[in-house]
């Protein structure tokens, strides 16, 4: 049975305007060769052929029809891919840096937090986890509630909405986590910086601040990352990568392990399509009314470097939930305008059909 109005899993997918989203979670953000050529082949048979990288270092198949998720799931169980039960998969938000290296007791961590989350309290459908603990500081940008970080040679686990964490062993950081989720679970909120912006303090020190991360900017320089724009893949862009071990990233890309390359992808972080956000829009998404792809590409050669923009189908702002300089909002087939923030926030223009917009938006967006 499905259903419609929550996070999506495999085992709990989403209807959407092409048919069901299943979203993949893969362990410790990877996927192996053999996981990158079955999901590419799963993509082909059995879905539309597209697929999203997510803000969270997951995967989405779409277009799956009803008749076909049996199958889809038996063939996602053999790859190591499903978890036992819907609870389960629920909790099992972990996102892993793709900095890390072997023996740096990541993939460790990761093992021990999905052992915890097992026999955890019941947790909100966005409550999530962050493992940054590679060679560099990657992922503090990205949505996590609770954080394991790296504070020079020692692990820090943080609080998101809290500038400092408590130092912590490796023997100890997942059962201080447990400590962290029982309190959490009491706090009668969604997610944990909420908690702390109600002045709520979880059981943690405050020893010291994590690494300093780089700006994106340049993050995205220190290793041959390959970009889908918007964050739409394609089977056949995937199956371009069935020879390597993919680490997936909260950046709408994937990081090889080892050398790869295909035309099916963007290499350059400062491609302009980069600094476009966009969901799937009509008719992929039945909240959307209006396409937004299709405009996000006519778009992005004026959006200049530095500067953001977002095209959302509907209010929701799935593809880029933070505000943003500009946001497009699809609104009874044509889009408003709103300057720095979110796709629901107050408009400053309504009502603006596609050829309205482009001269409308190098004012906005302009130096």
């Amino acid at each position: 049975m499905t259903r419609k109005g929550w996070c999506p899993g495999a085992l709990r997918p989403m209807p959407a305007g092409d048919g069901l989203l299943l979203r993949v979670r893969p362990h410790g953000s990877r996927l192996d060769p053999g996981q990158v050529a079955g999901l590419a082949e799963i993509s082909e048979t059995f879905g539309n052929g597209q697929l999203d990288l997510g803000s969270r270092a997951t995967l989405q198949l779409r277009g799956v029809g009803d008749d076909a998720l049996p199958e889809v799931q038996r063939r996602l169980a053999t790859l190591d891919l499903l978890d036992g039960d819907p609870q389960q998969e629920a909790r099992r938000n972990i996102m892993v840096t793709p900095f890390w290296h072997e023996g740096d007791g990541t993939l460790d961590l990761v093992r021990e937090l999905e052992m915890v989350l097992r026999d955890a309290p019941d947790l909100p459908p966005k409550f999530g986890f962050a493992i940054d603990t590679g060679t560099r500081a990657a992922l503090q940008d990205a949505s996590a509630d609770i954080r394991i970080e790296r504070a020079g040679d020692d692990l820090l686990l943080r609080a998101d909405g809290m500038s400092l964490g408590e130092r912590v062993g490796p023997d100890r950081v997942v059962s201080r986590i447990a400590d962290v989720l029982a309190w959490f679970a009491a706090s009668g909120h969604g997610r944990m910086a909420q908690a702390i912006a109600a002045e709520l303090k979880p059981p943690l020190t405050e020893d010291a601040a994590p690494d300093r991360q780089l700006p994106r900017r340049d993050l995205l320089r220190t290793a041959p990352f390959l970009f889908a724009p918007f964050g739409a893949a394609t089977s056949a862009a995937l199956r371009d990568l069935a020879a390597h071990a993919l680490r997936l990233t909260p950046w709408r890309a994937v990081l090889p392990e080892d050398d790869a390359r295909s035309g099916s992808w963007l290499t350059d972080p400062d491609d302009p399509l980069l600094r476009v956000s966009a969901c799937t829009g009509a008719p992929g998404c039945a909240s959307a009314s209006v396409e937004s792809r299709a405009l996000a590409r006519q778009l992005a050669p004026y959006v200049p470097a530095g500067q953001h923009l977002h095209v959302s189908g509907c209010a929701k702002g799935c593809a880029h939930p933070a505000a943003a300089p500009v946001t497009l909002t699809g609104r009874d087939g044509r889009f408003d305008l709103i300057r720095n923030g979110p796709a629901g926030g107050k408009p400053l223009l309504r009502g603006l059909t596609d050829t309205e917009i482009s001269d409308l938006l190098r004012g906005h967006l302009g130096a």
